[in-house]
């Protein structure tokens, strides 16, 4: 399609990146490794160019040129790089942005892997980076953090993981800009159907797409949208020249499963309102944080026309009895599946303190608000009679 513009987000999942008239309604999977030159000319003429086609598919290859095309079109950007892994993405990000010595502010609650290899003394901590993760949604704190002067960026996840905790995108964004630091958002809770950063003032904008953007839990991935020509280019050679590429069958798949994107979004949405009404009624939940509900601290920037267009398919809470009751409550759930992952068409849940955010220490996990009896919740699209019955079943146990 020549102007992506002009569709609606569904249209724009759909014909964005390979549109034809003629042919195989979806991109033939391209399973090679190298490309044959017509001359000696020609191989000169591809390894001079920035786009680098026709040459090694760690370079370049078709599918993923499709898949990243497309996701460009749904966050409105420059241009997008898919990578191996969601952790794939934030690394190159950080490789991008970082240097030896440089500081960076980032989400307290982030998803453990972002913060732990910023940390730990085997990963960017040996090259003297610092870093101070706090409540980015403290828009005061972020300010005053990020006047470090050695501060290389900014990494922001909202909603936050688990926490749900919802940042101003817009207001960091000026506090990124008046101090000329790169403002990078994981994205991956919202995806591009509830939240756009870069529309927001963010400069790079990623996803974890093994979540909502592939939505069947059957291929792992990432990828990084660049809001300028310059970013897009410094994050490819970080992507391309360490080896962080996607495969050509994952992105198949994520070409396949960010068609429905728009219309799981919607039903997950629909069945988390139900069931966080559910287990906020129940004399057996202690407590629940849920983006939908109105007394959200950050409830201002969700809804039409607001930062986030809808408050998503997670939810977190805990049992009365503490971590031996929400124990309990995950170990006799039957529909509902005990794994780590979100944004599926499955419905997941899982213990971030002994699971996700395991690797972040115990009195970090505190600060960040990650408690030992905390359940993280992602909304699947079964019918949501049957995971009421499940989650009653269930809490009958605790």
């Amino acid at each position: 399609m020549s102007d992506n513009n002009k569709l609606g987000f569904n249209s724009k999942a759909v014909h964005a990146g390979y549109h034809v008239q003629s042919g195989p309604v979806n991109p033939p999977v391209e399973r090679s490794s190298t490309y044959v030159f017509d001359n000696c000319e020609d191989g000169a003429r591809r390894f001079a160019s920035a786009d680098k086609k026709g040459i090694y598919s760690r370079l370049y290859n078709s599918n993923c040129e499709t898949l990243e095309k497309k996701i460009a079109a749904l966050e409105d950007g420059f241009g997008a790089i898919t990578t191996a892994s969601g952790m794939a993405a934030v690394e190159a990000a950080y490789f991008a942005f970082l240097e030896p010595a440089s500081h960076i502010v980032g989400t307290n609650s982030v998803y453990g892997p972002s913060r732990s290899i910023i940390e730990k003394e085997e990963f960017y901590k040996k090259w003297g980076v610092s870093s101070t993760f706090l409540d980015t949604s403290d828009i005061d704190a972020v300010r005053k953090a990020a006047q470090t002067p050695n501060t290389r960026m900014i990494f922001l996840e909202s909603p936050a993981n688990p926490t749900l905790a919802i940042t101003d995108i817009a207001k960091v964004a000026e506090i990124a800009h008046d101090l000329d630091i790169p403002l990078v958002i994981d994205n991956t809770f919202c995806s591009p159907y509830l939240q756009n950063p870069l529309a927001l003032g963010a400069d790079v904008v990623m996803h974890s797409m093994t979540k909502s953007i592939g939505g069947h839990a059957n291929a792992v991935g990432g990828v990084l949208v660049a809001k300028t020509e310059e970013l897009y280019r410094l994050l490819r050679n970080s992507v391309v020249n360490r080896g962080g590429i996607l495969s050509p069958d994952c992105a198949d798949l994520f070409n396949t499963g960010v068609k429905t994107l728009g219309l799981r979004m919607e039903r997950m949405q629909a069945n988390a309102q139900v069931i966080a009404d559910f287990l906020k009624n129940h004399d057996k939940i202690g407590w629940i944080k849920y983006p939908g509900f109105a007394d959200h601290p950050q409830a201002d920037l969700i809804g039409p026309g607001r930062q986030m267009r809808g408050p998503g398919c997670m939810l977190t809470f805990g049992v009365k009895g503490g971590y031996e009751g929400s124990m309990a409550l995950l170990n006799n759930l039957k529909l509902v599946i005990l794994a780590v992952s979100l944004g599926g068409v499955e419905t997941l849940i899982q213990h971030p303190a002994s699971m996700t955010h395991a690797g972040v220490p115990e009195e970090e996990r505190v600060k960040a608000g990650i408690s030992a009896d905390l359940v993280r919740l992602s909304i699947g699209i079964e019918d949501v009679d049957d995971l009421k019955a499940d989650f009653e079943q269930a809490l009958d146990k605790v």
